[in-house]
């Protein structure tokens, strides 16, 4: 009798490709605002790319909550209304990131621009850029590193 042995245990949850499919258009026809996308590439610590990490944001408007997953290239893509600035805050949108064998969520803000603000203060100076995406006409681009040089900050709960 041979003996195969069995495959390495992957921490889930898993999520199926469907999970996030038609879940990242936040900008209905008619809304009102300047409509954008936000798009960028989730990286791990040596530098390849993510397939199938779940991407959540949300943010202060009433089509605030999305859904997309990272394709074989790690790219996720958002079709959105930007966020107004509120009370105290720059204009920001909230990232929570999903992925099997995480052992938390991930979540991380992207600014629109440098500022003040205190949630933008709370991270070291030399670390801030890394929380400010990249305008590139309409699209905003946000690329986040999770571990190594150059890695995104994330927060607690």
């Amino acid at each position: 009798m041979k003996l195969v042995p069995t495959a390495e245990m992957t921490l889930g949850p898993f999520f199926p490709p469907e999970f996030a499919r038609d879940a990242n258009d936040l900008a209905p026809s008619g809304a009102r605002g300047e409509v954008i996308e936000i798009t960028g590439r989730i990286r791990q610590l040596d530098g390849r790319a993510l397939d199938n990490v779940v991407v959540e944001i949300w943010q202060a408007d009433i089509e605030g909550w999305g859904r997309a997953a990272t394709d074989a290239n790690g790219v996720y893509r958002f079709r959105t209304i930007k966020p107004r600035a509120l009370e105290g805050r720059l204009p920001h949108i909230n990232f929570l990131l999903l992925y099997s064998g995480l052992m938390r969520q991930l979540q991380t803000v992207m600014f629109f621009e440098a500022g003040a603000d205190p949630v933008l203060d709370a991270v070291p100076a030399n670390r801030r850029p890394r929380l400010v995406a990249q305008r590139e006409g309409t699209v905003y681009r946000f690329d986040i590193r999770l571990r190594g040089d150059g890695e995104t900050p994330f927060f607690d709960d």
